[in-house]
């Protein structure tokens, strides 16, 4: 059935590629607000949980609400998929697929099959959604700012600055129970903040979760000096380069 020609055209007025583009941009922000929105109320109940000493799997009003942030998770990323012009689906696809990886629900799977999980695993896969956090937050600030490098070394702090405080989270809920220098959650804190510095501190870890968030807070420390420096080096460079063209 052929649209009359003044129907035909006001439709091609309203859509238009320029409008097109615009309404893409702005649906998929408010999707990254959103996520970004769910995850820290994640935040909140996995830190409450762990205060409380709540056995997360048991917890109902967790379960159910960790299981729609995931299809929220997933939904996000079937919307971009579709809002992604055809010719670049398959580029979407291989550039973002971890993306659904990280939005599964797997909680939710292992517990309605009564999966054998070990305990360490099962509590580490908790923290999976909240990568897709991370994920969502680096690219709203990589819209918020067009200099390459402050975007890289701000997500770097962002991401570095949540896994320290998760690391304190885990280390302090597994070396509490058995290690008598970690008796508050304040020194737990302590002890991440010392590690990622790399200078240490006077609480060693005797789990096998502590020794491992031990080696990864040291790795990520490390990273993140050179980092820095790029930074410093790229905003000397550019102020420099400013001062003598005036």
């Amino acid at each position: 059935m052929k649209l009359p020609s003044d129907i035909s055209r006001h439709i091609h007025r309203i859509f238009t590629p320029a409008r097109d583009a615009l309404l893409r941009r702005r649906v998929l922000e408010a999707l990254r607000w959103l996520i970004l929105a769910l995850s820290v109320v994640l935040i909140v109940f996995i830190s409450v949980d762990i205060y409380d000493k709540v056995d997360f799997i048991r917890n109902a009003m967790y379960m159910k609400f960790q299981f729609w942030v995931c299809m929220v998770f997933i939904a996000d990323f079937f919307i971009e998929f579709m809002l992604t012009p055809r010719g670049e689906r398959v580029a979407y696809v291989r550039r973002r697929w971890y993306y659904l990886l990280l939005s599964i629900p797997y909680l939710s799977v292992i517990n309605r099959y009564n999966l054998h999980v070990n305990a360490d695993v099962l509590y580490c896969i908790r923290f999976v959604p909240l990568a897709r956090g991370a994920l969502a937050l680096s690219i709203i600030y990589d819209y918020l700012t067009r200099n390459q490098i402050k975007s890289i070394l701000a997500i770097y702090i962002i991401i570095l600055l949540i896994i320290v405080y998760f690391s304190s989270l885990i280390f302090f809920e597994r070396e509490q129970p058995v290690n008598a220098m970690v008796s508050s959650y304040w020194e737990a804190l302590w002890w991440a903040s010392m590690q990622v510095t790399t200078l240490g501190c006077d609480i060693y870890p005797v789990t096998v979760a502590g020794k491992i968030l031990s080696v990864v807070l040291s790795i990520m420390g490390m990273i993140m000096f050179p980092l820095f420096t790029v930074y410093l080096t790229d905003l000397i460079i550019r102020r420099h380069r400013a001062s003598a063209g005036t």
